[in-house]
């Protein structure tokens, strides 16, 4: 795989690097960025590019990669209309509805990033060694922005396939072993007032099947923005190194 650097960036000690690619999944030239840390512990834009977890990552030794969060230059009629679909959410899903699963094959994160995170890892069990999430759709088959991206993404009528794509409806059928998930969602987030992240709803699924290790912090008056990010994303990176240190 070619990857070519567009810049360089100096941030806590470390590099970051905008970089891109041509993607054979999608079919056109995907964006990614990539933290480095110092070579040692220290003793559009969107959250790949303002995830502000280089700041424990430096002190901790981790890369970071932040991946794009749709893929962009496909030119497909309609993909640019609308903020919470197409190249504004691609959703972290293989589309298999015409004509977006001609590119729309995507794998964390934020929001929809936080969909994408806690689906992955609950579909592929010791794939991954930890996942945590700031205000993810957790049970996108009951919101709003689920039901609108599933139906684009696999047509109204493929329910069951929605369901493997919802962290709610994965846990329940969890048999990977312990889970160790973190969850911070702001109570002043809109779109949680709203009902499209439901996060409680994925506390009742893992209570039901008996799934002690779902850690949901709620954060009180904080946002869905970025600087709620900011002040809790050196704890997701504590999360992580306990198992990747």
């Amino acid at each position: 795989m070619s990857v070519t650097t567009k810049a360089t960036i100096a941030s806590f000690g470390g590099k970051l690097l905008q970089l891109s690619h041509n993607a054979t999944t999608t079919r056109c030239e995907m964006n990614f960025n990539l933290y480095l840390p110092p070579a040692g512990p220290d003793p559009e834009a969107n959250c790949s590019e303002k995830g502000f977890f280089q700041h424990a990552a430096s002190k901790k030794g981790i890369a970071v990669l932040y991946p794009d969060t749709s893929p962009r230059g496909l030119n497909i009629q309609g993909e640019d209309d609308s903020y919470d679909f197409g190249t504004g959410a691609g959703f972290y899903v293989d589309a298999t509805k015409a004509p977006y699963n001609a590119g729309y094959n995507i794998i964390t994160g934020h929001s929809m990033g936080g969909h994408g995170a806690l689906t992955l890892f609950l579909r592929n069990p010791g794939k991954y060694k930890s996942v945590s999430a700031f205000a993810p759709i957790s049970n996108p088959i009951k919101a709003p922005w689920g039901q609108k991206a599933f139906s684009g993404y696999f047509g109204e009528d493929q329910q069951e396939k929605w369901k493997e794509h919802d962290a709610t409806e994965l846990i329940k059928k969890w048999s990977g072993g312990p889970l160790d998930i973190l969850i911070d969602v702001g109570t002043g987030d809109n779109f949680y007032k709203q009902g499209q992240l439901l996060p409680e709803n994925l506390e009742a699924a893992a209570k039901e099947a008996g799934i002690n290790g779902v850690k949901v912090r709620y954060q009180p008056d904080y946002d869905h923005s970025y600087y709620t990010m900011a002040t809790f994303s050196d704890d997701h990176v504590e999360h992580a190194a306990k198992y990747l240190l």
